[in-house]
């Protein structure tokens, strides 16, 4: 939390003076349109990364995988397109920085390093677990002799039965 805040307090200093030393090197009417023009080629270089990160994304999905890296790469796009339109020089650098492939996956093979990415398969469930109602259903049951009888041991015995309540 103190870390935020003192982002949130250096930061625009250092953006404020930056945006000072620009003008006064350049004029200000230059060192504006050069602040627009970052955000407008940001902006754009935004818009085809994300395509391709979305597009690796899905390609993974399809085939089975699960798509952290490219999960993560949405997230430091979305940092840098923020980054891009925050008015100033050195939000620019980080923003543009975020957008490049090699620095945005480091970025997020950096990110994926300090976080587990958990992922649990879903099984196929026959018709008879489905209409199951028993919430023990999973789990494995054995008579005397150590044989599975549980409900998906797939022995299967046809009968009638009546509901005495």
């Amino acid at each position: 939390m103190k870390f935020l805040f003192l982002l949130f307090i250096i930061v625009p200093i250092i953006e404020i003076s930056v945006l000072i030393n620009v003008g006064e090197a350049i004029g200000t009417w230059n060192t504006v349109g050069l602040v627009l023009l970052s955000a407008f080629i940001g902006v754009n270089m935004l818009r085809y990364q994300s395509l391709s990160t979305l597009a690796r994304a899905q390609q993974r999905a399809n085939q089975g995988e699960i798509p952290g890296q490219e999960m993560v790469e949405g997230i430091v796009l979305a940092v840098g397109g923020a980054l891009l339109v925050t008015p100033g020089f050195v939000t620019d650098v980080i923003g543009f920085s975020c957008l490049l492939p090699f620095a945005r996956k480091a970025f997020a093979k950096s990110l994926l390093s300090r976080f587990t990415v958990i992922a649990s398969q879903q099984q196929h469930t026959s018709s008879a677990q489905f209409y199951s109602s028993d919430p023990f259903r999973h789990q494995q049951s054995q008579d005397r002799s150590g044989r599975d009888i549980s409900p998906n041991s797939g022995d299967v015995i046809d009968g009638e039965f009546e509901r005495k309540d």
